[in-house]
């Protein structure tokens, strides 16, 4: 089982960035692949952003992002990041880490996703 704690959201202007941390507990964290999700007001959680379990070799991202996000891992802290830069308001959100032993990384599907974490949230204003 692994507990997670994301970190770093905050308000941001329009044409900034943000990095949000998630920090998971237990000894087999890299074994997981790491996701982002995210969720606006009246909206469904969508898919931002994955990673690989061990090195971490495949990123995926949302159509919507790509270019502009970075997801990476630090197994050594067990560690997630999401470096997001060139913000815009409609990336106005709750953002939740997720964790799954057994998804396939760049499965947009959160239910296929079996721990989160509280959420962060992230404001960018125009």
């Amino acid at each position: 089982q692994v507990q997670l704690v994301e970190s770093g959201g905050g308000l941001v202007q329009a044409g900034g960035s943000l990095r949000l941390s998630c920090a998971a507990s237990g000894r087999t964290f890299a074994s997981y692949v790491m996701g982002w999700f995210r969720q606006a007001p009246g909206k469904e959680r969508e898919f931002v952003a994955a990673i690989s379990r061990w090195s971490g070799s495949s990123t995926f991202y949302a159509d919507s992002v790509k270019g502009r996000f970075t997801i990476s891992r630090d197994n050594a802290k067990n560690m997630v990041y999401l470096q997001m830069n060139s913000l815009k308001p409609e990336d106005t959100a709750v953002y939740y880490c997720a964790a799954s032993r057994t998804v396939l990384a760049g499965t947009p599907d959160s239910d296929k996703y079996n721990y989160w974490g509280q959420g962060t949230q992230v404001t960018v204003s125009s």
